[in-house]
């Protein structure tokens, strides 16, 4: 049986040309706002874990107490970073961007977990694909200084999970525009591995090339461009085998983000049409 992960819907569309439109000109207050949202969303997330779960219900899931009190440290983290980050933006007389309401879908300890080790990797992912869009030396190393942090949360929290804690000598990166539309994407359960064929699902789009019969790709973002492989339509979605990353470039392994497009030559906005799903790619 094929594994299944999900895709984040677009809206039904049958011409995947306009589906993403080409970001506008992004100043470096754009970056720091950015990455000030993600910053929001982790501070929320471990703030409202903590208080809805003890150290205790953290035990009866296999966590021991040191973990709970790294959690408590990793929550301080994501809280400086907030106010490190808004208080940037107000010196160079941006507006910084406030704190959404979130709904996280974490249902006990080790749900809780599981989206920690996304959100992490998510986090690491998209200060990595910003990091090429700042401008200002000062701000790249304040911006890679909070990288290097999210980096040792996200190996924490995998080892703690029984995952590899580095699984690739490559992080991906993700752009603006893939790293909002999976935040709240979740692994799949199950053993996902090279050679393995998956099922994304598209619940409520439609996905179909403009002529009715050109090939639709999963692109696997990789730091060193794109692996495609060719998709077949199913039932609410489509099954696509992992691929072999080519000789000389980034493995396909750990957690692994793919999108859906109509071009296997580049990932643009303007040739994605659903994605990024995200999901663990383990060892063959």
């Amino acid at each position: 049986m094929a594994a299944v992960a999900f895709a984040a819907p677009k809206p039904a569309m049958s011409n995947l040309k306009a589906i993403r439109q080409a970001a506008p000109q992004i100043t470096d207050a754009d970056i720091l706002n950015y990455a000030l949202t993600l910053e929001h969303l982790e501070d929320k997330f471990y703030r409202e874990g903590l208080a809805n779960y003890t150290a205790d219900a953290f035990a009866q899931a296999g966590f021991d107490a040191t973990f709970y009190s790294n959690l408590k440290e990793i929550s301080s983290d994501e809280e400086t970073h907030v106010s490190f980050l808004t208080a940037g933006l107000k010196a160079a007389g941006a507006q910084p961007v406030a704190e959404c309401t979130y709904s996280f879908g974490v249902t006990d300890p080790k749900s809780f977990v599981m989206l920690s080790s996304v959100l992490e990797g998510v986090g690491v992912s998209a200060y990595l694909g910003a990091a090429a869009e700042i401008m200002s030396a000062q701000y790249l190393t304040a911006a890679g200084s909070i990288l290097t942090v999210e980096a040792r949360h996200s190996s924490y929290i995998r080892a703690s999970l029984g995952e590899r804690p580095f699984p690739s000598p490559f992080d991906v990166p993700l752009t603006l525009n893939e790293a909002f539309p999976m935040l709240m994407s979740a692994p799949t359960n199950g053993n996902i591995t090279v050679g393995k064929q998956i099922t994304l699902l598209t619940p409520g789009s439609v996905i179909k090339p403009a002529d009715g019969s050109s090939q639709i790709y999963g692109a696997f973002i990789t730091v060193t461009g794109p692996v495609f492989a060719p998709a077949t339509a199913v039932d609410g979605g489509f099954t696509l085998t992992v691929p072999q990353a080519p000789q000389g470039s980034a493995p396909i392994s750990g957690q692994t983000y793919v999108v859906l497009t109509g071009c296997n030559t580049t990932v643009t906005d303007d040739t994605v049409a659903a994605g990024p799903a995200v999901f663990e790619v383990g060892p063959s």
